[in-house]
């Protein structure tokens, strides 16, 4: 089967081939056809190393699918049914899981460092990244990283549930829980951020600031529900115009850069909540002081995969777009196919595009 392959950390480009084969289903595992998925910037960290992984690897965490075979123990799902890959399952047995936070298990987490479920080149092994790698067009996964969705729902906002949607709509609903009439700034306008965009909008904030150094941004944000969209040079005359100078209830950081964090930080008002959602580089650091940590009583939380229990969320989401409440269609800049890749990475990098959607035959 075809997919694209990394190499190694830094390669211009991705080795896009035909020679893939996938490890035997075993007995509670799942083989999926991927039918779309994502070009999502977390892809982007992969490539440059900031979210290590093992090497090679097929990129792609945010796709959907139809299952084709199941293992023996698997009942969740059957051959035919529509899937969204889950690329944090959850093992419903680790202290995470069964303290109500399966979007923190590690156990599947850890396992795709030392399975690599690909081979190319006769037997040469491959990972996928975080043990999905729907860059290609089948996958082996635990049961419990795919989830079934209503067939009526396309396999591309499917695909952008499956990471996007999911990762921004559940910062504003699950970590922050969003109040109705509160006052929303969000740093970054790509995917993930229209999607915190749509979540406060979902959640009845009654001012949403959309915040973008590029202005072809702007309009689609607030499309989608921004009441407002400024460059982050105009932060300081938005705080004093929309909030009479308080600052924001809440604050998203949407980038995964120390530096909008802090604009996060600015934006929020004493007592507010910062969110920080993008995903950032380990040797990244936030220059704040023990001083503004105490004194200003800002609250700053971590939202990994919008804080999901994707089981609940999945299907939650996908009835918010059927019932029109989530707007996914606007979100996806192209559709393309999987020997565009090296193209829709370098049109990501240069910031030119939102959402590339890889579709599958």
């Amino acid at each position: 089967m075809r997919g694209a392959l990394l190499h190694a950390v830094g390669d211009d480009k991705l080795d896009i081939r035909d020679d893939f084969t996938l490890a035997p289903v075993g007995p509670t595992d799942v083989r999926v056809k991927i039918k779309a998925t994502g070009v999502c910037h977390s892809d982007l960290s992969v490539l440059s190393g900031v979210l290590p992984m093992p090497l090679p690897v097929i990129p792609g965490h945010e796709g959907a699918g139809e299952v084709v075979e199941v293992g023996d123990h698997v009942t969740s799902v059957q051959p035919g049914d529509h899937v969204i890959i889950n690329w944090t399952p959850a093992c419903g047995d680790c202290a995470h899981c069964i303290g109500g936070q399966p979007h923190l298990c590690m156990t599947f987490v850890m396992k795709s460092f030392t399975d690599a479920r690909f081979r190319y080149g006769g037997d040469t092994p491959a990972f996928g990244m975080a043990g999905c790698g729907t860059w290609a067009e089948e996958i082996v996964v635990p049961w419990q990283g795919a989830i079934k969705v209503d067939p009526d729902v396309p396999y591309e906002a499917a695909a952008l549930i499956g990471c996007g949607i999911t990762t921004g709509v559940g910062a504003a609903i699950n970590t922050a829980k969003v109040r109705p009439g509160s006052t929303v700034a969000v740093v970054g306008c790509g995917g993930v951020g229209l999607s915190v965009i749509q979540g406060a909008r979902l959640s009845g904030a009654s001012t949403i600031l959309a915040i973008d150094p590029l202005e072809s941004k702007h309009e689609l944000a607030k499309k989608v529900g921004a009441t407002h969209a400024i460059t982050p040079d105009q932060l300081m005359d938005a705080i004093g115009t929309l909030t009479g100078g308080q600052g924001f209830d809440y604050g998203f950081e949407v980038v995964g850069k120390s530096a909008a964090i802090m604009t996060a930080w600015q934006a929020t008002r004493r007592g507010g909540d910062v969110v920080i959602v993008g995903a950032g580089a380990m040797d990244d650091t936030v220059p704040l002081t023990a001083f503004n940590l105490l004194f200003e009583g800002k609250n700053i939380l971590s939202s990994l995969y919008g804080g999901s229990d994707v089981r609940h969320d999945f299907p939650f989401f996908a009835g918010l777009y059927k019932a029109g409440k989530l707007d996914l269609e606007s979100m996806i800049s192209a559709r393309i196919k999987l020997a565009d890749l090296n193209d829709a990475v370098a049109a990501l990098k240069n910031g030119e595009v939102l959402r590339q959607i890889v579709v599958i035959d």
